[in-house]
C-alpha cells in the first residue's frame, strides 16, 4: 500500500510531539510541568456550560443549518460591530468546529494547484500544511525579533508574484505573542488592494491582549477571510467551535464544504458559544487579568535568567525566546534542545523550529497554567541552565 503524497509531505505538529512525549513520562511517574501546549488551563465559564445543557434538554440534539444557527452568528455580527465598529452580515458567517475546518474550506475555496499564499516566517505551524494540502505553496517573509516580529510590508512586496493569491496575517501572533500594529495593517490592505489579493486574517487569540489594542482587518478592507473562534478566549478548546467570515460571493462555496465536509458544527456547543458572548465578559475579564499577572511575571523570571527578550509579547499566552546559544550545543536545534529540558528538567516547551527556519534556535513558553506551575517551571528551568549548562 501506498500514501498519498499530500499525506507524506506533511509535517508533525511538533508541540503534540513534545506534549506526548510529556505525557509518557507523567504515566511512568515523572511529574511534569506543561509550558508548551497552547490550551487555556481555564474552566469553561458556568454560563457556557449551562447553556449546552440547557440545550440538551430541550432537545437540541439535532443537525443545524450547515451554517450554523442564526442566533449565534447573529450575536457573532453584534460582537464584530461592538469591539471593531464593523458590519458583518450574518449570512456571511459559516460556523465550524473549531477554526481548523474554516481554514480548510477557505483555502480550498480560494486556491488551485501552484497558487501561492504569503505567510510569515515564523508562524502558526499548521498553516503550512493547510496550504499544501489545497495544492498550494506559502512563500515565506520572515519577520525580525528587532522588529517586534511584525511584518514589513515591503517584505511582502517582494515576496509577490503572479500566482500569489493571500497574504496570511495572524495578531496576536502564535507563536510570538506580539501585535500587527494599525498602521501596519492598513498598509497590508492598501497592498492587497492594488494587487487584488485576498487576506486571510486567524483572529483566533482577540480579547486576550494585555497593551495595546488588536484590529480586525475588517476595518481596513472587506477583500478579507476572518477565522476566529471560542476555544482560547473562552476557554472552549475541546468544544471544537470556531466560525469565518467570509465575502459574499464565497459563501455559498463555504456552504457546500461545510455540507459535505461537516454537515453542521455541534448544535449543543453551538448555544455555549452563543451563551459566552451574551454572558461571559466578566468571566473572560478575570482569565485576561490572570494570563497578564502571569505573563509578567514569567517575563521577569526569564529576564532574570539573562534571556534578552527584546520586545515584550502583549498579547495570545506566549513568549519566544531566543535561546540559540543553548541550542548551539545541539546543533543548533531546537528540537533537541526541548527534548533535552524535558528529559533534564521536566518541562515541556516548544521549539521554535515548528514556526519556520528564522526561530530556529528559539523555545516558546506557554503561560496557559497556574501561576504556581509557572513559577515551579521557572524554578526547573533555572536549575537545568545551572546544572547541565553552568549558567
Amino acid at each position: 500500500m501506498s500514501i498519498s503524497k499530500r499525506c507524506c509531505g506533511m509535517t508533525p505538529f511538533l508541540v503534540m510531539e513534545i506534549l506526548e512525549a510529556a505525557q509518557a513520562m507523567e504515566r511512568s511517574g515523572r511529574s511534569v510541568i506543561h509550558l508548551e501546549v497552547g490550551e487555556p488551563d481555564f474552566d469553561t465559564p458556568d454560563c457556557v456550560k449551562r447553556a449546552a445543557c440547557r440545550a440538551l434538554d430541550d432537545g437540541h440534539t439535532h443537525y443545524t443549518h450547515s451554517l450554523g444557527l442564526l442566533e449565534l452568528r447573529q450575536a457573532i455580527s453584534d460582537d464584530y460591530r461592538k469591539r471593531y465598529g464593523v458590519e458583518v452580515d450574518p449570512a456571511n458567517i459559516a460556523i465550524t468546529q473549531g477554526t481548523s475546518p474554516a481554514m480548510l474550506a477557505v483555502f480550498s475555496a480560494i486556491l488551485e494547484a501552484g497558487d501561492k499564499v504569503v505567510t510569515s516566517d515564523p508562524c502558526y505551524a499548521c498553516y503550512d500544511n493547510f496550504i499544501t494540502f489545497a495544492g498550494a505553496e506559502p512563500v515565506k517573509v520572515a519577520v525580525s525579533e528587532d522588529d517586534s516580529f511584525q511584518y514589513r510590508v515591503s517584505g511582502i512586496r517582494k515576496a509577490l508574484d503572479d500566482t500569489v493569491k493571500a497574504i496570511l496575517i495572524n495578531s496576536p501572533a502564535n507563536p510570538t505573542g506580539t501585535l500587527l500594529s494599525a498602521e501596519r495593517m492598513r498598509a497590508i490592505a492598501e497592498l492587497a488592494e492594488e494587487k487584488g489579493l485576498w487576506i486571510v486574517s486567524d483572529e483566533i487569540y482577540h480579547g486576550l491582549v494585555y497593551e495595546g489594542k488588536e484590529h480586525s482587518i475588517l476595518e481596513f478592507t472587506d477583500r478579507a477571510f476572518v477565522f476566529n473562534g471560542f476555544s482560547k478566549l473562552y476557554a472552549m478548546t475541546g468544544w471544537r467551535l470556531g466560525y469565518v467570515i467570509a465575502p459574499p460571493s464565497f459563501i455559498r462555496t463555504l456552504q457546500i464544504v461545510c455540507q459535505n465536509f461537516f454537515i453542521s458544527a455541534n448544535a449543543m456547543a453551538q448555544w455555549g458559544g452563543l451563551a459566552a458572548l451574551k454572558e461571559a465578559d466578566l468571566d473572560v475579564a478575570r482569565m485576561v487579568s490572570i494570563y497578564n499577572e502571569r505573563r509578567v511575571y514569567m517575563l521577569k523570571r526569564l529576564k532574570d535568567m539573562g534571556f534578552v527578550i527584546k520586545h515584550d509579547p502583549t498579547g495570545a499566552f506566549y513568549a519566544l525566546v531566543n535561546m540559540r546559544h543553548l541550542a548551539a550545543r545541539f546543533d543548533g536545534s531546537s528540537l533537541k534542545l526541548a527534548y533535552d529540558i524535558l528529559e533534564k528538567a521536566a518541562v515541556g516547551v516548544t521549539p521554535g523550529i515548528d514556526f519556520g527556519e528564522s526561530t530556529e534556535g528559539f523555545i516558546r513558553f506557554s503561560y496557559a497554567n497556574s501561576l504556581e506551575n509557572i513559577a515551579e517551571g521557572m524554578d526547573r528551568l533555572e536549575r537545568y541552565l545551572k546544572e547541565h549548562h553552568g549558567l
